[in-house]
């Protein structure tokens, strides 16, 4: 593989934006691990995994120029988790076209949660809040990452992971209230 190891997701990511096919293959080689790994976590299909994975690093390719900042992780987070949930989209257009013989399996708790997530309300209020916030609450809750995992991911110190997974929940909650206002605790 290339020579560009000691180079920082941002140098690398010019490179790969240059058109340098060594650069992506160590940017592959650098996230491509724990990306496989949180998508796995959200869909159990593992050939969908493996083109989502592909399919993320084919829109790197596309368009490394586009990135700004030296920490890349959270940009391929994004980019790999909207792969995804097209790839759900077809699924799901698919199944309706062409509904199969056999009764249609049950999907799991995860997949109903994460559809909450991406479809319900709680997406509603997530899409309230700043994205900072949102990738902080995405990476602990959603994903399951330690504080240090999702520092590491973010490109940001601990305590501010600690700090902004603290405000992300303030804010989820007054979001989720706009949208549900409840009706207990008013004047009867």
């Amino acid at each position: 593989m290339g020579g560009h190891r000691e180079k920082d997701d941002g140098a690398l990511l010019r490179a790969v934006a240059a058109g340098d096919q060594a650069a992506l293959a160590d940017l592959y080689d650098r996230h491509a691990g724990w990306l496989h790994a949180r998508l796995a976590r959200r869909c159990a299909d593992p050939e969908v995994v493996r083109e989502v994975l592909q399919d993320t690093f084919v829109t790197v390719w596309r368009s490394a120029s586009g990135h700004r900042g030296a920490e890349a992780g959270g940009w391929l987070w994004t980019i790999a988790a909207r792969r995804l949930v097209d790839a759900r989209r077809v699924q799901e257009r698919t199944a309706r076209v062409a509904p199969e013989p056999e009764a249609a399996a049950v999907p799991s708790a995860e997949d109903r949660v994460l559809a909450g997530l991406e479809y319900g309300d709680v997406g509603t209020a997530l899409d309230r809040i700043s994205p900072e916030l949102r990738e902080v609450l995405r990476a602990t809750v959603v994903d399951g990452l330690t504080t240090r995992e999702t520092a590491r991911l973010l490109g940001i110190p601990e305590g501010t992971v600690k700090s902004r997974a603290r405000r992300a929940r303030t804010e989820l909650r007054a979001a989720l209230t706009q949208l549900n206002p409840s009706p207990l605790g008013g004047p009867a």
